[in-house]
């Protein structure tokens, strides 16, 4: 067969794809190539030699820094909040199929975090903890911040779904006599099963670097983002560079992990509707 020849408008497309891939990856790329360095390497290129050594120097005690912890803390909270931001988002999900007084007024509230700035939300809860004489915490003020970000977003996707959702689904099994929780249970949780894996994505990314919502109500402890920002002035070897590839490379697992197992759920779905339709 003979090739359609490619017209220019492509290649200029495909030129301008290339360029924003690279804008978009060479800052990261870069940060793991120094983080390769020898012993005696710098933070700038010319690299001195090539080596893990300050992969193996981050898990050695820092002057500097808390890697450990902060880690082990930014962990918990994504966890924490992707839990609450999908519990929350199923159920608003669920409620707001159906209309009643203010629901209006309380989706633009809910949305309404996403317009204003981030550091001025985090300033107003570390002032509600500070005015009613709280202590502000990663678990707790952090934990509010953050879910001033997640939840609208778990919320949008949650509508989405249940917007293109058939409820014959639901009423089919109503009429085999299945009650409401059962019809949860084993009809509306299978179907929309992938999109809740978007949606704790959604949550755990999003809690995992966020910076500026947690800077004023992450109080003594330091998260993840937090302490990097710290080391930035004090740390002058690639054991930053270190840090970062590794934290980049565990954000990128989690997403092909989510990516994975949405793909399997909706393999899984599309299987079981192939089988019903045959034993009809």
């Amino acid at each position: 067969m003979r090739r359609e020849r490619r017209s220019l408008g492509f290649w200029l497309l495909a030129a301008f794809f290339g360029l924003f891939v690279l804008f978009l990856y060479g800052p990261i790329s870069t940060i793991v190539i120094l983080s390769f360095q020898g012993p005696d390497g710098g933070l700038t290129f010319p690299m001195n030699g090539v080596s893990t050594h300050w992969f193996a120097n981050l898990f050695e005690r820092q002057a500097v820094g808390d890697f450990g912890g902060s880690f082990t803390r930014s962990i918990e909270l994504g966890l924490l909040v992707m839990a609450i931001t999908l519990v929350v988002s199923v159920s608003a999900g669920l409620a707001f199929r159906r209309r009643f007084r203010g629901a209006t007024f309380l989706f633009y509230l809910t949305v309404a975090s996403l317009i204003v700035p981030s550091i001025l939300i985090g300033l107003g809860i570390g002032l509600i903890f500070s005015i009613a004489g709280w202590q502000p915490a990663w678990y707790s003020s952090a934990l509010g911040a953050h879910l001033t970000w997640t939840l609208p977003f778990g919320l949008l996707i949650m509508f989405a779904v249940f917007n293109r959702f058939d409820r014959a689904y639901e009423e089919a099994a109503r009429d085999l006599g299945a009650g409401a929780w059962q019809t949860f249970r084993f009809v509306v949780l299978p179907l929309i099963a992938p999109s809740l894996v978007g949606v704790a994505l959604f949550g755990f990314t999003l809690s995992y670097d966020e910076f500026a919502r947690t800077l004023m109500t992450a109080g003594s402890f330091n998260t993840l983002p937090l302490e990097i920002y710290g080391m930035t002035t004090n740390v002058t070897t690639p054991v930053l560079y270190a840090l970062g590839t590794l934290t980049t490379g565990f954000s990128f697992a989690i997403i092909l992990i989510c990516l994975a197992t949405a793909l399997i759920l909706q393999r899984r779905r599309a299987r079981h509707g192939s089988d019903a339709g045959k034993g009809v």
